[in-house]
Protein backbone atom coordinates (compact mmCIF):
# COMPACT_ATOMS: atom_id res chain seq x y z
CA UNK A 1 0.00 0.00 0.00
CA UNK A 2 1.55 3.26 -0.52
CA UNK A 3 1.51 6.15 1.87
CA UNK A 4 -0.91 8.10 -0.22
CA UNK A 5 -3.50 5.54 0.07
CA UNK A 6 -2.93 5.23 3.83
CA UNK A 7 -3.06 8.95 4.32
CA UNK A 8 -6.23 8.94 1.81
CA UNK A 9 -8.04 6.03 4.46
CA UNK A 10 -6.91 7.93 7.25
CA UNK A 11 -8.43 11.39 6.67
CA UNK A 12 -12.14 9.40 5.08
CA UNK A 13 -12.27 7.21 8.20
CA UNK A 14 -11.57 10.45 10.13
CA UNK A 15 -14.38 12.20 8.56
CA UNK A 16 -16.66 9.26 8.60
CA UNK A 17 -15.83 9.25 12.68
CA UNK A 18 -16.86 12.90 13.13
CA UNK A 19 -19.88 12.40 11.02
CA UNK A 20 -21.20 9.71 12.39
CA UNK A 21 -20.63 11.26 16.13
CA UNK A 22 -21.68 14.54 14.85
CA UNK A 23 -25.17 13.49 14.19
CA UNK A 24 -25.40 11.76 17.55
CA UNK A 25 -24.91 15.36 19.06
CA UNK A 26 -27.11 17.27 16.51
CA UNK A 27 -30.54 16.57 18.61
CA UNK A 28 -28.66 17.98 21.70
CA UNK A 29 -27.59 21.58 19.55
CA UNK A 30 -23.84 21.15 20.21
CA UNK A 31 -20.71 20.50 17.68
CA UNK A 32 -18.58 18.17 18.35
CA UNK A 33 -16.11 20.37 19.75
CA UNK A 34 -18.47 21.85 22.27
CA UNK A 35 -18.89 18.60 23.14
CA UNK A 36 -15.14 18.01 23.31
CA UNK A 37 -14.80 20.99 25.08
CA UNK A 38 -17.57 19.74 27.86
CA UNK A 39 -15.61 16.77 28.23
CA UNK A 40 -12.36 18.30 29.05
CA UNK A 41 -14.06 20.75 31.39
CA UNK A 42 -15.36 17.73 33.28
CA UNK A 43 -11.95 15.64 33.51
CA UNK A 44 -11.42 18.77 35.43
CA UNK A 45 -13.41 17.28 38.07
CA UNK A 46 -14.32 20.87 39.48
CA UNK A 47 -10.65 22.13 39.28
CA UNK A 48 -10.82 25.73 37.18
CA UNK A 49 -9.22 25.55 33.86
CA UNK A 50 -8.30 28.37 31.95
CA UNK A 51 -8.52 28.63 27.88
CA UNK A 52 -4.75 27.73 27.04
CA UNK A 53 -5.57 24.37 29.11
CA UNK A 54 -9.06 23.55 27.02
CA UNK A 55 -6.71 24.61 23.90
CA UNK A 56 -4.27 22.02 24.87
CA UNK A 57 -6.45 19.27 25.06
CA UNK A 58 -8.90 20.15 22.37
CA UNK A 59 -8.90 17.11 20.01
CA UNK A 60 -9.38 19.69 16.45
CA UNK A 61 -6.41 22.35 17.41
CA UNK A 62 -7.93 24.36 14.32
CA UNK A 63 -11.14 25.70 16.90
CA UNK A 64 -11.79 28.87 17.24
CA UNK A 65 -11.80 27.89 21.32
CA UNK A 66 -13.03 30.98 22.89
CA UNK A 67 -16.05 31.09 20.23
CA UNK A 68 -16.98 27.53 21.17
CA UNK A 69 -16.93 28.45 25.40
CA UNK A 70 -18.83 31.65 24.56
CA UNK A 71 -21.43 28.98 22.81
CA UNK A 72 -21.51 26.88 25.62
CA UNK A 73 -21.84 29.29 28.16
CA UNK A 74 -25.06 31.56 25.96
CA UNK A 75 -26.69 27.50 26.77
CA UNK A 76 -25.44 27.37 30.47
CA UNK A 77 -23.38 24.84 29.82
CA UNK A 78 -20.55 26.57 30.94
CA UNK A 79 -19.49 28.76 33.60
CA UNK A 80 -16.55 31.75 32.98
CA UNK A 81 -15.28 33.63 36.31
CA UNK A 82 -12.49 35.78 36.75
CA UNK A 83 -9.97 35.04 39.02
CA UNK A 84 -9.47 36.29 42.79
CA UNK A 85 -5.93 35.56 42.94
CA UNK A 86 -5.29 36.84 39.77
CA UNK A 87 -7.95 39.44 37.84
CA UNK A 88 -6.44 39.00 34.37
CA UNK A 89 -6.73 34.85 34.58
CA UNK A 90 -10.47 33.40 33.39
CA UNK A 91 -11.51 30.83 35.00
CA UNK A 92 -13.62 28.08 33.32
CA UNK A 93 -16.14 25.30 34.89
CA UNK A 94 -19.02 23.25 33.59
CA UNK A 95 -21.73 23.58 35.13
CA UNK A 96 -24.62 20.84 36.25
CA UNK A 97 -26.38 22.13 33.43
CA UNK A 98 -23.39 20.61 31.43
CA UNK A 99 -22.89 17.60 33.67
CA UNK A 100 -26.29 16.60 33.20
CA UNK A 101 -26.43 17.16 29.73
CA UNK A 102 -22.78 15.46 29.33
CA UNK A 103 -24.98 12.13 31.41
CA UNK A 104 -27.43 11.96 28.64
CA UNK A 105 -24.92 12.20 25.47
CA UNK A 106 -22.24 9.87 26.73
CA UNK A 107 -24.09 6.23 26.42
CA UNK A 108 -25.89 7.57 22.94
CA UNK A 109 -22.15 8.47 21.63
CA UNK A 110 -20.53 5.16 23.63
CA UNK A 111 -22.89 3.19 21.24
CA UNK A 112 -22.00 5.06 18.30
CA UNK A 113 -18.16 4.06 19.47
CA UNK A 114 -18.62 0.53 20.07
CA UNK A 115 -20.65 0.69 16.88
CA UNK A 116 -17.71 1.81 15.06
CA UNK A 117 -14.65 -0.03 16.55
CA UNK A 118 -16.58 -3.04 18.77
CA UNK A 119 -15.84 -5.63 16.83
CA UNK A 120 -12.10 -5.26 17.26
CA UNK A 121 -10.39 -6.98 19.86
CA UNK A 122 -8.32 -5.09 22.86
CA UNK A 123 -5.18 -6.11 21.43
CA UNK A 124 -6.47 -4.77 17.73
CA UNK A 125 -7.73 -1.71 18.97
CA UNK A 126 -4.39 -1.14 20.78
CA UNK A 127 -2.40 -1.81 17.98
CA UNK A 128 -4.43 0.74 16.15
CA UNK A 129 -3.48 3.39 18.44
CA UNK A 130 0.17 2.53 18.74
CA UNK A 131 0.69 2.64 15.07
CA UNK A 132 -1.52 6.05 14.80
CA UNK A 133 0.70 7.06 17.40
CA UNK A 134 4.08 6.57 15.51
CA UNK A 135 2.58 9.07 12.84
CA UNK A 136 5.65 11.76 12.37
CA UNK A 137 4.04 15.12 12.01
CA UNK A 138 7.18 16.86 11.34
Amino acid sequence: MTSKKLIIHIIKTSCAVNDLLALDLKPFGISLQQFNVLRILRGQQGVAANLSTVQERMVNKMSNTTRLIDKLIEKNYVERTVCEENRRKIELFITEEGLSLLKEIDPIVDRTEEKMVGHFSQGEKEMFISLLNQVNFN
